[in-house]
C-alpha cells in the first residue's frame, strides 16, 4: 500500500532565484498526487513577495524568515508543517515529471527506524567540451550523501534533534550534520528512486574564492563530530593540507625577506610557487583551458590557498567551544497573569487584559520561527465563585486578540483544595497541552511567574523558565533551576537553545 502523499509536506527555501519559476512549473506539471502542502520559505531579507500561484501546484504557503540562512528557513518550513514526513528541495533544483509518485514509493512501508530518505541527483554538464572547474564542483553533488537539494525526513526525527543548525551560516554541511545527529539517535537514511536534475547555475568567476568561508564550517563539524566527521559523512578532505604548506611558505617568504634572510626568502618564494603552480594546473588540466577559465584558474588559485587557511584558523577560533544543537523548543507555554499580562487578581474584565512589556515581542519571535504557542493559567476565582468560566474564557479572547494566534490556552478552573491533576503545580495543563499539539513533552518550555510554573513543567517533563516579578518569594527564585531576568531574555534563551 502507497504511502498517501497527503501526509507529505514540501518545503522549498528561496532566496528568490530565477531557478525557483523553473522548479514551480516542474512541480505543477508532474504527474501524480499531490502532497498536502507547498512551503515556500522566503529567505530574502526584503523583496517583493512571492507570487508562486500556478494551476497544478499543490496548496501552497508562503512564510518568510527576513534572512536567516538555509538552516534557519528549512527548520522554518518543516516547524510549520504539520505532516508526517517533510520532502525538503533546493529552488535550483528540477524533480522529474514522476517525481510525486516516486516519493510516495520511496516513503511507503519503510521501517519504524528509518529517518529520512535521499533522492537520485543528476547534475548535467555541458556536451562538446570538458567542464569548467566550477562544474566540476556541482557534479560532485550526484555522489553526495544525505544533501537536501532532495530529502525527506520525518518530522519526529527532525523534532527529536532540533532539526538543522543555525550555526552553519550557509548551504554547506548543515545538511550532512543533521544526517549525523539523526543517525546517532540510532536511526537509518536510505536512498530512494526518484530522481531530480540539478543544473549547474551561472556564477562569476570569483565564486570559487567566496566558498572557501565554508573550512569555517568543516571546523564545526569536527569540534561537533570528532575527528571521524568526514568518513561518517562521506565528505573528502580536499586540498586543505596543500592550502595550509603553500600559505605557511607565503608567510615565511615574506617574513624572511622582511628580516634580511634573502637566500631563504628566495627558497620559501620558489616552494609557495611552486605549490601555486601546481595547483593551478590541477584545476586548469581538466577544463576547457579556453583563455577565460585558464586566467580565471591563475587567479584565483593564488587567492584560495590563503584564504581558506584563514577561514580555517577563524573557525578554530570561532568554534574554540561549542554545545550539541538542540535548536528552539517545539512548544513554549506561557503562565498568563504576571508573566503575560498585568496581574488582576481573579479579573474577569477583558478590558483590563493588559499586556506586560516585551510580550508583544516575545511571542512574536516564537511565531517567526515557526514555535508552537501556548497558555497554562490557574484560574480558581471559577471555584470561589468570584468570576464565571465565560469570563475566564472572554478574557482568554482577548489574550488572543492582542498577542495571539495561540496553539492551544488550557485552563484550570479548580480550587486548591480540589486534588485535580491539572492545577499548577501539578502537571495536567502542560501534559494536556502536548498531548493536543503531538509534541513530546522534552521538547517544551513552561515560562511562568512563580514556582508553581516551573514545578508543573519538571512534573510534565518539560522545561521550565522561572521569570521573576516583584511577587515572585525569594525562595522560588533560589529553587528554579532556570532563570531569565524578563520574558523577552527567556525567550531569546529559547531560541538560541539554551533552555
Amino acid at each position: 500500500m502507497l504511502l498517501g502523499i497527503g501526509q507529505c509536506t514540501v518545503v522549498v527555501p528561496t532566496v528568490g532565484r530565477p531557478s525557483l519559476d523553473v522548479l514551480l512549473d516542474a512541480l505543477a506539471g508532474a504527474s501524480g498526487p499531490r502532497p498536502a502542502e507547498l512551503i515556500l520559505v522566503d529567505d530574502r531579507r526584503t523583496g517583493a513577495p512571492l507570487r508562486p500561484g500556478r494551476p497544478g501546484l499543490p496548496p501552497v504557503r508562503v512564510v518568510r524568515t527576513g534572512g536567516g540562512g538555509p538552516a534557519r528557513a528549512r527548520n522554518l518550513g518543516w516547524r510549520t508543517a504539520r505532516t508526517e514526513w517533510i520532502a525538503f528541495l533546493d529552488d535550483d533544483v528540477v524533480p522529474d515529471p514522476d517525481w510525486y509518485e516516486r516519493l510516495a514509493a520511496d516513503l511507503t512501508d519503510l521501517p519504524a527506524d528509518v529517518a529520512g530518505s535521499q533522492g537520485r541527483v543528476r547534475v548535467p554538464l555541458p556536451e562538446g567540451r570538458r567542464p569548467t572547474d566550477w562544474e566540476r564542483g556541482t557534479a560532485g553533488l550526484a555522489t553526495s550523501s544525505w544533501i537536501t537539494a532532495d530529502l525527506a525526513y520525518r518530522r519526529g526525527a527532525l523534532a527529536a534533534v532540533g532539526g538543522f543548525d543555525e550555526r552553519f551560516p550557509r548551504a554547506f554541511r548543515e545538511d550532512s550534520d543533521l544526517a549525523l545527529r539523526i543517525m546517532d539517535t540510532g536511526a537509518r537514511l536510505t536512498r530512494g528512486q526518484r530522481w531530480t536534475t540539478h543544473p549547474v547555475r551561472p556564477v562569476d568567476r570569483w565564486v570559487s574564492v567566496r566558498v572557501q568561508a565554508g573550512n569555517a564550517d568543516d571546523v564545526l563539524m569536527r569540534r561537533l563530530h570528532g575527528r571521524d566527521w568526514r568518513e561518517r559523512a562521506e565528505a573528502p578532505l580536499g586540498r586543505r593540507p596543500q592550502h595550509l604548506a603553500i600559505t605557511a611558505a607565503g608567510l615565511a617568504a615574506a617574513g624572511l625577506a622582511a628580516t634580511g634572510k634573502p637566500r631563504a626568502a628566495l627558497a620559501a618564494a620558489l616552494a609557495w610557487a611552486a605549490g601555486t603552480a601546481e595547483f593551478a594546473r590541477a584545476r586548469i588540466a581538466p577544463g576547457p583551458r579556453d583563455r577565460a577559465e585558464v586566467t580565471t584558474m591563475l587567479a584565483t588559485s593564488a587567492l584560495i590557498p590563503p584564504l581558506a587557511s584563514w577561514h580555517f584558523l577563524r573557525g578554530a577560533l570561532q568554534h574554540r567551544r561549542v554545545r550539541r544543537w538542540r535548536g528552539p523548543p517545539d512548544l513554549v507555554l506561557f503562565d498568563r497573569d504576571g508573566t503575560l499580562v498585568r496581574d488582576y487578581p481573579y479579573n474577569g474584565d477583558p478590558a483590563l487584559v493588559t499586556p506586560v512589556p516585551g510580550a508583544r515581542e516575545a511571542v512574536g519571535a516564537l511565531h517567526a520561527r515557526g514555535v508552537k504557542v501556548g497558555v497554562v493559567s490557574n484560574q480558581s476565582g471559577v471555584a470561589r465563585g468570584l468570576i464565571t468560566r465565560a469570563q475566564v474564557d472572554a478574557c482568554m479572547d482577548r489574550l488572543a486578540e492582542l498577542l495571539g494566534p495561540f496553539d492551544t490556552l488550557q485552563v484550570c478552573p479548580h480550587g486548591p483544595d480540589e486534588g485535580c491533576t491539572c492545577r499548577k503545580p501539578a502537571p495536567g495543563m502542560v501534559k494536556a497541552a502536548c498531548a493536543e499539539l503531538d509534541v513530546d513533552p522534552a521538547r517544551c518550555v513552561v515560562i511562568g511567574d512563580i514556582g508553581a510554573d516551573v514545578e508543573a513543567a519538571a512534573a510534565a517533563g518539560a522545561t521550565g523558565i522561572l521569570v521573576p516579578t516583584p511577587v515572585t518569594r525569594r525562595a522560588e527564585v533560589t529553587a528554579a533551576p532556570r532563570r531569565a531576568a524578563t520574558l523577552t531574555a527567556a525567550v531569546d534563551d529559547v531560541l538560541a537553545g539554551r533552555w
